[in-house]
């Protein structure tokens, strides 16, 4: 398993350099790294290297790959095939090649993901620099199991308990129709296997996810007010999908800039803008990951003694946050990110009976 960092704020050439001066120091210290971005100029020129999309060694311990969507559309077209014969007699997709897909919106964030996972899976690396757009795009890519973990558990459920899933389930005219169609008898005991492997899929996503030793990102803003207005808010929205902000980096012509009073309790470092091609004082100036991550306050921490559920929400203020609880689970809006807690066995199906906002937490009581 790999450590994945990201960065999340100023976008540009000196976000750019960052995630390479990352991917430099880690591979230094003797880590496989894997630096990953999509297919734009600036990270090649940088590295002054041709990049393709697939990984290539660049200096020691040290890989770049360069993500095309229309390629990594066509190569898992072919294992969208694969699935559906595993499933359908008479498979639909056979006669339609990745060669002809077009990339719709959101598609690109989707296989970048599964990109990831899978270089993250392979054991090649020890580490995946992801340099993204930075904003909450990425945000909304990263946190894509938790979202769709939600959508499968109860879309399933509500399924389930329709007059047509109970039908499909106990009706032995209806199942010998399904079983005709499909290459597995579809029955009660086996109906939800796919959705349940899709949940365990969904559910390894969700545990990296939360794990500051698997996955951290670290804000990149300058001294604008503006720029650490967006960082304030990127970090907040980051706690809303779960991802650890490990601490700050402030891109800054000079070292005598002072922002711990905005990114309290996080760590703050600051690095001057470098030359081209002179990367060891940007090196040199960047923080642990690991430590500062592992240090880091938590997204969400669960106190079920007492009932509690804690979420860290910085550059938000309470009416900025939104509480409802609609059906079986907890949903918390915080600026444009919605998210539904999916609570421990202790606390599931009990009311919410008060909320606070408080030091940067939002307190839920059960």
């Amino acid at each position: 398993m790999s450590l994945i960092l990201t960065f999340l704020g100023k976008g540009g050439v000196e976000h750019t350099k960052i995630a390479i001066a990352a991917a430099k120091l880690l591979a230094s210290q003797g880590k496989r790294v894997l630096l990953a971005g999509f297919a734009e100029p600036v990270l090649p020129m940088l590295l002054e290297q041709t990049l393709n999309p697939d990984p290539q060694e660049i200096a020691p311990n040290l890989e770049v790959v360069q993500f095309q969507s229309s390629v990594l559309l066509e190569r898992n077209w072919e294992e969208v095939k694969k699935l559906e014969a595993q499933y359908l007699r008479t498979p639909i997709f056979k006669d339609v090649y990745g060669q002809e897909l077009v990339v719709l919106p959101g598609m690109d964030s989707a296989l970048s993901l599964n990109a990831i996972r899978e270089y993250d899976a392979s054991g090649k690396y020890d580490a995946i620099i992801y340099h993204g757009t930075g904003d909450s795009f990425t945000l909304r890519m990263l946190g894509m199991p938790e979202s769709l973990s939600w959508y499968v558990r109860r879309f399933q459920q509500l399924f389930v308990n329709s007059d047509l899933g109970k039908t499909i389930a106990e009706s032995p005219l209806v199942q010998t129709i399904v079983n005709s169609l499909f290459n597995i008898n579809w029955t009660a005991d086996n109906f939800a296997l796919p959705t349940n492997q899709v949940n365990n899929f969904l559910d390894k996503g969700k545990a990296a996810l939360g794990d500051p030793r698997r996955m951290a990102a670290f804000l990149v803003t300058t001294a604008d007010p503006l720029e650490v207005a967006n960082s304030r808010y990127l970090w907040g929205s980051a706690q809303q999908i779960g991802l650890t902000v490990g601490g700050v980096i402030v891109v800054s012509p000079t070292a005598q800039v002072n922002l711990s009073e905005e990114f309290t309790p996080l760590p703050v470092s600051v690095v001057l803008p470098s030359p081209r091609g002179e990367w060891q004082p940007l090196i040199d100036a960047l923080p642990n990951f690991v430590e500062q991550a592992l240090q880091a306050p938590k997204p969400v921490e669960v106190d079920v003694h007492n009932g509690q559920v804690r979420l860290f929400l910085p550059g938000f203020d309470k009416k900025q946050v939104k509480l409802t609880q609609y059906g079986p689970e907890v949903t918390v809006e915080a600026g444009d990110h919605r998210r539904n807690l999916f609570l421990p066995p202790a606390l599931t199906g009990r009311q919410v009976s008060g909320a606070k906002f408080q030091n940067n937490y939002l307190i839920i009581s059960f």
